[in-house]
């Protein structure tokens, strides 16, 4: 049952049976896309996880990928050794195999939301979902992945974004996502409001967004190049300790500046397919706005991360970072 619940989530469907056993423990779906895995002896090294997909509808490889854990589950190659919440996140968007329907959805976490509509309703249904097993799991240390692919190529496929919050990131992660093949990694610098940084900022949970490669259809996604990923993501579900390596394989960023799409007349000054990462000269004109004028590099050279001019009006259409060094 576990390796149809991707296919039964995307029915809008739950099982008659909303519960189960699985090796090592016990299944139980909660709602459509919402899946808690629990363990019967948690191992030393558990954390209460929440691995989470399908935040945007046509970023496929991340639900691939964490639908062969579930199907490793099942098959007994893999036992549960932590509490894990899994979450399919806009499921109308994943069958429709577009980014949103009405409004991007990672934007949308944060309590007190009163907006309506589609996206509002299931950011406010996660919200809740977190907030319940990261209650129920009080005991444990709290872990939380977003799964993403980028809309575009980039310098650096796999790479994460740390969300920008109080609480210190833990240098055991930079360790482990080291040892996972990512390759690069974005401080932010103010608050976004994304899935991740939901864990991060009302939980004090370890939260990052990760980004594992360019958004592609089902079944065109190159799995293998994200098997270390996949490890580490069964390593947790194990509630065992992942392997590490250095944090200096990866290349660190800060995020300097968001430009914002002010106006309709919002355009990006170089070509649509620039990949992530791209840096560009001091002197560079970025980005011209009717309202916000024109956005011009200044005395460092600035990379361009997540650029797209076709975001709603008020929307960041991008992020400019500098280079920083690896954490200690």
């Amino acid at each position: 049952m576990l390796a149809d619940w991707i296919e039964l989530s995307l029915e809008g469907t739950i099982p008659t049976e909303r519960a189960g056993r699985t090796a090592g423990g016990r299944f139980l779906f909660h709602a459509p896309g919402i899946l808690e895995l629990i363990p019967d002896t948690p191992g030393s090294d558990a954390r209460a996880c929440v691995l989470s997909a399908g935040i945007h509808g046509n970023e496929t490889a991340p639900i691939e990928l964490l639908g062969s854990c579930l199907a490793r589950l099942e098959a007994g190659l893999l036992a549960v050794g932590a509490p894990v919440l899994v979450i399919l996140g806009n499921l109308e968007s994943i069958r429709r195999g577009e980014r949103y329907v009405t409004t991007n959805l990672n934007r949308l976490f944060r309590q007190g939301l009163d907006e309506e509509g589609r996206e509002p309703e299931r950011a406010r249904e996660l919200m809740e979902a977190i907030d319940g097993f990261f209650t129920r799991q009080a005991g444990f240390p709290r872990l939380h992945y977003d799964l993403h692919t980028a809309i575009r190529d980039s310098r650096y496929p796999r790479f994460v974004v740390e969300p920008f919050a109080e609480t210190t990131t833990q240098p055991e992660q930079w360790a482990w996502l080291a040892a996972a093949d990512i390759q690069a990694a974005l401080h932010q610098h103010r608050h976004s409001w994304t899935f991740s940084h939901y864990s991060k900022h009302y939980h004090q949970a370890q939260a990052f967004t990760l980004e594992l490669g360019r958004a592609l259809p089902f079944g065109h996604n190159d799995l293998t190049v994200l098997a270390p990923m996949g490890r580490l993501l069964e390593d947790l579900i194990a509630g065992r300790q992942p392997p590490r390596a250095p944090a200096a394989k990866m290349a660190f960023f800060r995020v300097a500046h968001e430009l914002m799409r002010e106006s309709e007349s919002f355009r990006l000054c170089f070509a649509d397919d620039t990949p992530n990462f791209t840096e560009f000269a001091p002197g560079t004109r970025l980005a011209e706005d009717a309202e916000a004028g024109n956005y011009v590099v200044g005395e460092q050279p600035l990379s361009v991360v997540f650029p797209n001019a076709n975001v709603e009006l008020g929307a960041r259409a991008a992020l400019l970072a500098t280079r920083t060094e690896p954490p200690k």
